[in-house]
């Protein structure tokens, strides 16, 4: 299978989940900017949303939208725990979590990242992020993960939106248990890895023999 991502985007979430399910992966890189590969391929005529993720299966469908696909991709390894099996109420729970980061964290710190967007509206977001952001460290309280203590997908999604903070102007500081959650999904070895491959962090300098 292929991904296409560009470097941090909501695409690092699939990528972590991924590696996370220990499945083998081509990651392709797609400019967000130029809408190109670096191949020179016009992206939209790959996705005519113009956006990433996409994922390039082996019997060449396609599949968009990051909720969509990472449960595609756990799905894959159900032996991964990183969603609960189809038709159970923890399944739900999973598909309520990825709604709400996608509607009520994702589409706010979208328009921040345009630079036509007005100042003031920007401000505004913020305080909707805020207003999240109070309400979720509340159900974090307590939990290693959105789910309890096993990872999911939906922590792949959340922590990518998390990243975004720093370039934003939002400080986690304010919300601790927020903080020390993406901390803790930082920390996982996977996660390290897809950072490391779409060069968000710096390889750990080797000790001189």
């Amino acid at each position: 299978m292929k991904l296409y991502y560009s470097p941090g985007a909501c695409s690092l979430s699939p990528h972590i989940t991924f590696r996370e399910a220990g499945l083998p992966v081509t990651i392709v890189k797609a400019s967000t900017k130029t809408h190109q590969l670096d191949d020179g391929t016009d992206y939209y005529t790959l996705n005519p949303k113009g956006y990433v993720p996409l994922l390039e299966l082996d019997n060449g469908e396609f599949l968009t939208e990051g909720p969509a696909i990472v449960q595609y991709l756990a799905d894959q390894n159900p032996g991964s725990g990183l969603a609960p099996p189809a038709g159970t109420m923890m399944r739900y729970r999973l598909m309520e979590w990825l709604n709400f980061i996608t509607t009520e964290l994702h589409k706010q710190f979208s328009p921040m990242f345009q630079p036509n967007t007005p100042a003031e509206f920007k401000e505004i977001l913020k305080d909707k992020i805020a207003k999240r952001f109070d309400w979720l460290a509340g159900e974090l309280k307590g939990k290693d993960y959105l789910m309890g203590t096993q990872f999911t997908v939906a922590d792949a999604y959340l922590y990518t939106i998390l990243r975004w903070t720093h370039f934003v102007g939002i400080d986690l500081a304010k919300w601790p248990v927020i903080e020390a959650y993406k901390m803790r999904v930082e920390s996982r070895p996977k996660v390290r890895e897809a950072l490391l491959a779409e060069g968000l962090v710096k390889a750990p300098a080797t000790a001189a023999a």
